[in-house]
């Protein structure tokens, strides 16, 4: 199997545990003399089988990330250096929304609002990083589709 076959298949199991959880919850009480719509213990045993086998995958995509290189550098590093860069980018990316969001002035009397960056130049150095985030995402996704699972 490969490396990104199991994360698709974690992604699946972990859009069906949150739909499991639903269910649970939908059939935990009924009124007296009623049946819930599906058996509690059969859901029960459902999440059972489907958390261990998200514990396997994950113990298993973990390792793999940790042993695979990449240019000398683990996936597991070029995953924590994407995931900061999308946190920067999505900061950065308000922060310039605000910047550039300046008040028109009805009259002279008015306090005039400006930037204290320069946009122009901020917004460049983001395009950077986005490229930069693009690049190494490609990276990570080459290597998941090239890799077999650990």
């Amino acid at each position: 199997m490969k490396l990104a076959e199991a994360l698709q298949e974690r992604a699946d199991i972990q859009k069906r545990l949150a739909q499991l959880k639903v269910r649970l919850r939908n059939n935990a009480r009924v009124q007296e003399g009623e049946q819930p719509s599906e058996k509690p213990e059969e859901l029960l045993h459902e999440l059972d089988i489907l958390v261990k086998r998200l514990e396997e995958l994950m113990m298993r995509i973990n390792k793999t990330n940790a042993e695979t290189l990449d240019a000398e550098v683990s996936l597991t590093a070029l995953i924590a250096k994407r995931d900061c860069l999308r946190t920067k980018i999505s900061i950065l990316r308000d922060f310039l929304d605000e910047a550039s969001d300046l008040s028109n002035r009805a009259l002279r009397s008015e306090i005039k609002i400006m930037s204290t960056v320069s946009v122009i130049e901020k917004r460049k150095a983001l395009d950077t990083l986005a490229q930069e985030l693009r690049q190494i995402d490609s990276r990570i996704q080459q290597r998941n589709w090239l890799t077999e699972l650990l």
